[in-house]
């Protein structure tokens, strides 16, 4: 099994059983806001495979007056299945992203929409800096607090690159970055 969004789900259940509401708000507000993202057209089709594969159970909870509540819970060939994918590792780490896209072609973008697009993203990081700031995590494992900190490291470098730059990117005068030495070599 790849790492994709059926072991991503997987991992959310390993956190505790969930409603894929529940899963969908780890990726919008909770441990996994800041990596990764999911919509619910790609979550619960995740859920029913998983499902029919016997790598989660789900039950059903009736609530009068609302949608019965479908809850999803990891088996014991689930979790072997998560800790499979998390042992293939990669050291690929891609990036999606639609401002650094919409900054690659800034030159052919209005100058006055240009500083809108900058400033929303400056914006994006302080938000987003501050929600990880305020994240308490539930328990103490390393890894959540590692990815965590690694969010914060890349938010406050990103933000601070971006402020640093500001001017010359907004003028159309950015100088020619150097390349870096890889930290260790």
């Amino acid at each position: 099994m790849s790492f994709d969004i059926k072991t991503i789900c997987l991992g959310a259940l390993s956190l505790g059983d969930a409603t894929g509401y529940e899963i969908r708000k780890q990726f919008e507000e909770g441990p996994f806001a800041y990596f990764y993202d999911a919509s619910f057209g790609s979550i619960y089709p995740a859920l029913n495979k998983l499902l029919a594969d016997g790598l989660v159970t789900c039950t059903s909870e009736a609530h009068p007056g609302r949608p019965t509540k479908k809850i999803y819970s990891l088996t014991a060939s689930g979790e072997a299945a998560l800790r499979a994918a998390l042992s293939v590792g990669s050291a690929d780490h891609k990036v999606r992203s639609d401002f650094l896209a919409i900054l690659f072609f800034a030159h052919l973008v209005d100058p006055a929409q240009r500083v809108k697009v900058y400033d929303a993203y400056c914006a994006f990081y302080r938000t987003a800096l501050a929600k990880l700031a305020d994240a308490v995590d539930c328990d103490e494992k390393f890894g959540h607090q590692l990815v965590q900190g690694f969010g914060v490291h890349v938010y406050t470098s990103a933000l601070d690159y971006l402020e640093r730059n500001r001017e010359q990117f907004l003028q159309g005068d950015m100088p020619v970055a150097e390349p870096r030495r890889a930290v260790g070599k």
